[in-house]
């Protein structure tokens, strides 16, 4: 087909929940993708970070082919080896404790949810419901996540929200402590917010956030499903922090590109959730778990995060120069390679400016410029990406 027919097709077909931009990707290697065209492109979003290890890493492709050819799927009533081993991988990377497999971010927070309300129901904290959530936080679009997701532009039309989910705002311990009440069983939060904009919470606050939770008995839970998995350059981005959650959750980059989601919780925790108390039938498919199994041997090999951690030192630094030439940035922040540009107007034009000249970034809010490539992006592909985000920047902008 061409690329003028897939469009078409899409747009016949398929419900309108999405505002795709006029490209159909037919093939990706590494940090490039390939369009239905033949063009190239530089991909500094990684699919939203799930392409982890970029596109068709030949050690996944490898491992989903040959777990394919084996067995796809058997359930969950039966042990399933490498789902076993992958519980194994998961569980000491986080820090220790139990898995629950799932198939995406926002059923992990649901799983979380409901373990978090399972745990205070089974006497930890009899009587506590309700969850502290963030201003500008985001968990996801099913209900559980939606309600704990406290922006009115993802509630339009969907109310009413489910009860029990109270909002602090972002960065302020003294609202947190308050919140922190005898009814509230858990504090759920990003440790780095990736949809509203990349914001990192000011020093401090996550490090008081844990002490308050461990002195209250009330569990500390990370969605790290945008931040983790060494996007940040620790496992965890919690870790960055020196935060030891009680609860994570994790998905997009978990199997590079296929469906898995996963909440891990310190034993205690995790032994709320006995037999029949929650499932998902597809979560732990095998051919999701040979692919993460992939990436968490990868992610988790010496040496790998350091590197993480100096390339995104070298995207920060090409940013930060970048904006010495101009007047309308306003900030460079996050971590690793989870960064932001904070730009004075909308940033629409300038992601679709960025796709006219090969380089494919995102946005998060209406002015911040999104960056999140692979992993394994290499130092060239950063500084080529840098040349073309110059290029497709404001002229106006420009000193």
């Amino acid at each position: 087909m061409t690329p003028a027919e897939i469009i078409a097709m899409t747009q016949t077909y398929q419900m309108g929940n999405y505002a795709r931009h006029p490209v159909a990707f037919v093939r990706g290697e590494g940090a490039r993708l390939f369009d239905a065209g033949g063009r190239e492109y530089l991909d500094l979003l990684g699919g939203i970070a799930v392409a982890l290890l970029g596109h068709s890493h030949p050690r996944v492709v490898d491992a989903v082919c040959s777990q394919a050819k084996a067995l796809t799927h058997v359930s969950n009533l039966f042990h399933v080896p490498v789902q076993a081993e992958l519980g194994g991988l998961l569980s000491g990377a986080a820090g220790g404790g139990k898995v629950f497999f799932c198939n995406s971010g926002t059923e992990a927070n649901e799983a979380a949810i409901k373990l978090a309300r399972k745990w205070a129901a089974d006497g930890a904290r009899k009587g506590a419901h309700e969850f502290v959530v963030v201003e500008g936080a985001f968990h996801g679009r099913t209900y559980g996540g939606l309600s704990a997701t406290p922006q009115p532009k993802f509630h339009q039309g969907f109310g009413p929200m489910l009860p029990g989910f109270r909002v602090v705002p972002f960065g302020e311990e003294a609202a947190l402590e308050k919140a922190l009440t005898g009814t509230v069983c858990a504090f759920l939060v990003e440790p780095i917010q990736g949809e509203s904009g990349v914001r990192v919470h000011p020093p401090g606050y996550l490090e008081r956030a844990r002490a308050l939770c461990r002195e209250r008995g009330i569990l500390f839970v990370a969605d790290e499903i945008q931040s983790g998995m060494g996007r940040t350059g620790g496992f965890l981005a919690s870790s960055r922090f020196g935060v030891a959650p009680d609860i994570a959750t994790f998905a997009k980059g978990l199997a590079n590109g296929l469906p898995l989601g996963a909440v891990v919780a310190r034993e205690e925790v995790a032994s709320a959730f006995g037999p029949g108390t929650h499932g998902s039938t597809f979560g732990g498919n095998p051919v999701c778990c040979a692919a993460s199994k992939v990436v968490l041997e990868t992610v988790l090999a010496p040496g790998f995060l350091a590197e993480v951690v100096r390339k995104g030192d070298l995207l920060r630094a090409g940013l930060e120069e970048i904006t010495k030439g101009r007047s309308d940035v306003r900030e460079i922040r996050g971590m690793g390679l989870m960064l932001g540009m904070e730009m004075e107007t909308e940033v629409k034009e300038t992601v679709g400016r960025c796709l006219s000249a090969g380089l494919v970034v995102g946005s998060a809010g209406e002015k911040v410029l999104r960056f999140l490539p692979p992993l394994t992006i290499t130092d060239g592909e950063i500084r080529r990406a840098l040349s073309l985000l110059e290029e497709s920047l404001p002229r106006e902008g420009r000193k």
